[in-house]
């Protein structure tokens, strides 16, 4: 359920002629009405439908209005359902005292004030809305966070998996290669060559954690900015993988942001190449970086083969733990995440707002800005 979707309004009344009236006076709500003359009937369409407002008679054959709410109150799914009860003939205070008693909201008198009634159903109307809403938000919530806890085990397990049969072999076998130095048996010509061989084992484990730790923070976002930290990972991302990646970035001076602007985009690039290589099954790809007057404008495009739709309309319980996060991270910036086919392709559009805050201290700052600050000693 959406802002825009309607929400069912029920209307309990064993007369048509006050059923009529109910409709003609609800109807510019542009709700869901729904009618029912009996309070059988009505418990029948209770049962079958979600219902935000049930608007009845107190004074009705068979099951009265206060018989009817007593049974929808025991019922567990209707607990919270708005209950508007109407009497022409019920009018002391005892009876409203009993209709409240039952779980009514409203205890309305006849006649009925068309624009009174009307505010009244309006207001139960939204709540019911935003309650469904939150209700929906919640569950989603609980679902990415379990799927966060599960993709951060399977991260971890990744990186141990990594340092073991990588960086940990290497060290190990650097270290036996060490202990043989110091057998006598070992002639000088064989030692040169071991430490040698050992030197480059402990390249190669630089290099891997120099690797992992960049993926997981690169020092030159910091350092530098957008420019630079996008441009060497895509450069690794192109040498690790099949697909070619080229980038586009306006102004080609791009300025510096707020660490933390500056972070998400990253981070949010980074997510969307990763589902490209993950999944897209492309041989190219692009990725358009814009910074406009009050806003950062992203695209990544593929030529792959798409996506499902339940996930380019972000259905519940469609929706990974890397595109929720991506998409949730954007929401708390204030920015917007659209996610359609080209087919061939996907196309991954994100605006983010600017705040005053979030322009870095310099709006020049790039590789060769850094490098004459090295040179200078700063």
């Amino acid at each position: 359920m959406t802002e825009k979707e309607t929400v069912n309004i029920l209307m309990v009344d064993d007369q048509p002629a006050k059923l009529l009236s109910y409709e003609v006076i609800l109807g510019e709500l542009g709700e869901n009405l729904v009618k029912a003359s009996s309070g059988k009937e009505a418990l029948e369409l209770l049962l079958k439908n979600d219902f935000a407002v049930v608007l009845m008679d107190v004074s009705m054959p068979e099951i009265d209005g206060f018989e009817l709410a007593d049974i929808i109150r025991q019922h567990p799914r209707f607990q919270k359902t708005a209950i508007i009860f109407i009497s022409a003939v019920h009018l002391t205070d005892l009876d409203r005292l009993r209709g409240y008693q039952r779980g009514a909201v409203e205890y309305i008198s006849v006649p009925v004030v068309p624009e009174l009634l009307r505010a009244k159903v309006s207001v139960f109307a939204e709540l019911h809305r935003k309650s469904y809403q939150l209700e929906t938000l919640n569950h989603e919530l609980r679902r990415l966070s379990a799927s966060l806890i599960a993709t951060q085990d399977k991260e971890r397990r990744r990186i141990a998996r990594e340092l073991h049969d990588g960086l940990g072999q290497d060290l190990t076998v650097a270290k036996i290669m060490l202990q043989g130095i110091f057998r006598k048996e070992h002639p000088i010509e064989s030692k040169e060559q071991v430490i040698a061989d050992v030197i480059r084992l402990m390249d190669g484990a630089l290099q891997q954690i120099r690797s992992v730790s960049y993926l997981l923070h690169p020092p030159l976002l910091e350092e530098i900015g957008l420019r630079s930290a996008l441009g060497w990972y895509l450069d690794g991302l192109s040498k690790r993988g099949d697909i070619e990646l080229t980038m586009e970035m306006q102004p080609q001076e791009f300025p510096r942001l707020a660490p933390e602007l500056e972070t998400a985009v990253f981070r949010i690039i980074q997510e969307a190449l990763a589902n490209v290589f993950r999944h897209s099954r492309a041989s190219k790809a692009f990725v358009s970086l814009e910074k406009r007057e009050t806003e950062i404008a992203v695209t990544v495009r593929d030529d792959g083969v798409g996506v499902p739709d339940e996930i380019a309309e972000f259905r519940p319980d469609s929706v990974g733990v890397g595109l929720g996060g991506m998409r949730q991270r954007i929401k708390e910036l204030g920015g917007e995440l659209i996610l359609r086919n080209t087919h061939p392709g996907t196309i991954v559009e994100v605006v983010i707002p600017i705040p005053l805050h979030a322009l870095g201290p310099s709006s020049t700052a790039d590789d060769s800005s850094f490098a004459k600050a090295q040179n200078e000693g700063r």
